[in-house]
């Protein structure tokens, strides 16, 4: 894969905190015109160094209090491939990871209270075949959110 330079981790830099941010502020802010910065970013696109472009919604403000993470064990760590689909169907999931350590799966979903968690457990999850158990991990607060650290990139 190309590297990316100065120019390149400035622009990332920015654009991280703030996708909205306009290009012409980047390109003042990088001395650079806004098609280099266009040309920048559609190249870091290209390379798959930028992956997508969002905005951040506070799931509690739409509804959803609970956010949690759960633990997956499957029968054999293989069935992951036909147990991601499984939770592909369930919108509430929002991340999925393979993992090593005590759990083959680690998901992060946003539940609307208790009871919608427990139906979502009971109801959905582990009743997936192949899912032999599940740990519930419920985050009270989220004390640090951020981005990688472009400054630290090589």
């Amino acid at each position: 894969m190309e590297k990316i330079d100065k120019l390149d981790k400035k622009i990332l830099d920015i654009v991280m905190h703030n996708a909205r941010t306009p290009s012409k502020t980047v390109a003042v802010d990088c001395g650079v015109s806004r098609a280099a910065v266009h040309q920048r970013i559609q190249r870091m696109i290209d390379l798959g160094v930028i992956t997508g472009s969002g905005y951040n919604v506070n799931a509690k403000t739409l509804g959803f209090a609970t956010c949690t993470y759960i633990g997956v064990n499957l029968e054999r760590g293989a069935m992951y491939r036909t147990v991601v689909p499984e939770f592909e169907k369930i919108p509430e999931i929002v991340e999925c990871h393979f993992t090593t350590g005590p759990y083959t799966m680690l998901v992060k979903l946003y539940a609307r209270d208790n009871e919608h968690l427990m139906e979502l457990l009971n109801n959905k999850i582990q009743n997936i075949p192949g899912v032999t158990g599940t740990e519930t991990l419920i985050s009270l607060d989220c004390s640090i959110h951020r981005t990688i650290p472009i400054d630290t990139v090589e």
